[in-house]
């Protein structure tokens, strides 16, 4: 136990630039408070003692806002950035050296008894209020965004996004686990697909009412101009692209 402590003290120092010495990091990191204590009370929990694992969770729980079962399996030189309102469930495991931020939930989706929390690999990023529920496998090197909420397996070496979380396969790419915020957004890539889409089905349909109005120009010669503009003008197309789109798109088009 005390070597698992070591390695979530040091893994502070790789992770966070903002840990400048060790007395700071030892009395001014709930995330590290909060893992000392789950693993004295997880230790009780293992031998069987009543109440007390308890009493240390929810002790740990008031002094820190970050409330891990005593049940739960935490490996070594996991680190929870500042940790406030992370909940953690009895039955959740969570592999060694993951990284978790504020307002991540490993809970479960029911009532359901036995195994019905979570189980995180090594090296897991979850990014903040990320929600993982239920008997979950989360594989290794895995990038949960910020605010995904994750409802099924998720292979390992590939990220996760949205609600309900989608998968994004990185395959090859080596990625910082630090850079949470640099995440595809995939959402965003499907409707600009969806609007170029739809952008290029319109100029075929003004393509083919030009092509309509000209062959009414041979065959009606005799209609008369301001007619012909009239039908013309009757027959534009709005496009999608105005304002309301480009501002939910961020400008971006």
């Amino acid at each position: 136990m005390l070597s698992s402590i070591i390695a979530d003290f040091r893994i502070i120092f790789e992770r966070d630039p903002a840990a400048r010495n060790w007395l700071e990091v030892l009395f001014c990191y709930p995330g590290l408070q909060a893992i000392v204590l789950h693993r004295f009370a997880h230790r009780f929990y293992n031998f069987g003692v009543p109440f007390f694992p308890r009493l240390v969770s929810h002790i740990a729980r008031f002094l820190t806002g970050i409330e891990i079962h005593p049940g739960a399996k935490i490996g070594t030189g996991v680190f929870i950035d500042h940790g406030m309102g992370v909940v953690i469930g009895e039955t959740a495991e969570v592999g060694d050296y993951s990284l978790i931020y504020q307002g991540v939930t490993l809970g479960g989706t029911g009532k359901e008894s036995g195994k019905r929390h979570p189980t995180v690999g090594t090296n897991v990023v979850v990014g903040a209020g990320a929600k993982v529920l239920g008997n979950l496998n989360i594989g290794n090197n895995v990038r949960i965004g910020a605010g995904s909420v994750v409802l099924r397996d998720v292979p390992s070496d590939c990220t996760v996004v949205g609600i309900p979380g989608r998968i994004v396969y990185q395959s090859g790419v080596r990625v910082n686990p630090l850079e949470h915020g640099n995440l595809p957004d995939s959402e965003g890539k499907v409707i600009r697909l969806l609007l170029d889409r739809i952008d290029a089905l319109e100029q075929q349909v003004q393509q083919l009412q030009e092509d309509r109005l000209k062959e009414r120009e041979l065959v009606a010669s005799k209609v008369s101009q301001s007619a012909l503009e009239n039908a013309y003008n009757a027959s534009q197309i709005c496009y999608l692209k105005d304002k309301e789109i480009e501002e939910f798109l961020g400008g971006t088009m």
